[in-house]
């Protein structure tokens, strides 16, 4: 939501929309520094989300090949998402070293690699599939089934916005595969930047940036009306380990 807040007023007086501006703005505020650390630690949290997601299983997935892809494309959420929270935790220290968290430094990191500039269009592509892959489950209403939010049509209105609006952001990051300077490459406001200079692109840019914050809402309701399966320990570890466990 402070990325949206960042990108609307950006439209009239210019600066970045990124994930990174966001907290650089929550450390200006009073008692910034407490609030970004608050903020590394709301990160870390789901950082963990994720990975019970993705490692653990906590969706119950089958084991079909789509569930896998799904999967993966959650572990490397989390990975964006520990970038970001190590990134703020360094600037609520005070020993910030200036780098990128989240999509900007990992295209960044892509780019320096051999072969970088394949590697980066490889997570291109991935961004790609996994911006369609939201901007579907919102207007499919997939994510319904996961949510349990009764009769309220404004919120479930607000959820599929978002949820679209995201997942058009998440394609435009593929700009990044094609950026020869890493230091430009991947961030929320290239992807912004992108929309602007398409026909219409402030009325576009708008309607992006306010999904965004359609977006931020929807993460507030899944907080609140998720329901969470305990996944089977099986699944985690394997019938063989529980059997050795049960032993010991």
């Amino acid at each position: 939501m402070l990325v949206a807040a960042l990108a609307v007023f950006s439209s009239f007086g210019g600066g970045k929309a990124d994930t990174k501006s966001a907290l650089d703005a929550v450390l200006e505020q009073p008692f910034g520094r407490l609030w970004l650390g608050l903020i590394g630690l709301g990160l870390l949290g789901f950082v963990a989300w994720r990975l019970a997601q993705s490692i653990a299983n906590a969706d119950n997935h089958d084991h079909s090949v789509k569930s896998y892809l799904i999967r993966a494309a959650l572990l490397g959420s989390a990975a964006t998402y520990m970038g970001l929270a190590v990134y703020a935790f360094q600037e609520s220290f005070g020993f910030g070293s200036g780098g990128d968290g989240g999509e900007k430094g990992l295209a960044a990191w892509a780019m320096s690699q051999p072969f970088g500039r394949f590697l980066a269009g490889a997570i291109g592509v991935g961004l790609v599939v996994g911006g369609a892959v939201t901007a579907l489950k919102g207007i499919t209403r997939r994510f319904e089934r996961y949510l349990t939010l009764g009769q309220s049509r404004p919120l479930l209105l607000v959820c599929v916005y978002g949820l679209v609006s995201r997942g058009i952001v998440g394609i435009f990051f593929c700009y990044a595969a094609f950026t020869i300077d890493p230091g430009q490459a991947g961030s929320i406001s290239d992807a912004l930047a992108f929309v602007r200079q398409l026909p219409f692109g402030a009325v576009l840019y708008l309607v992006v940036a306010i999904g965004l914050a359609a977006f931020g809402i929807y993460n507030l309701v899944e907080a609140r009306y998720r329901t969470v399966s305990t996944p089977k320990l099986s699944m985690v570890l394997g019938t063989g380990r529980i059997s050795q466990l049960r032993s010991n």
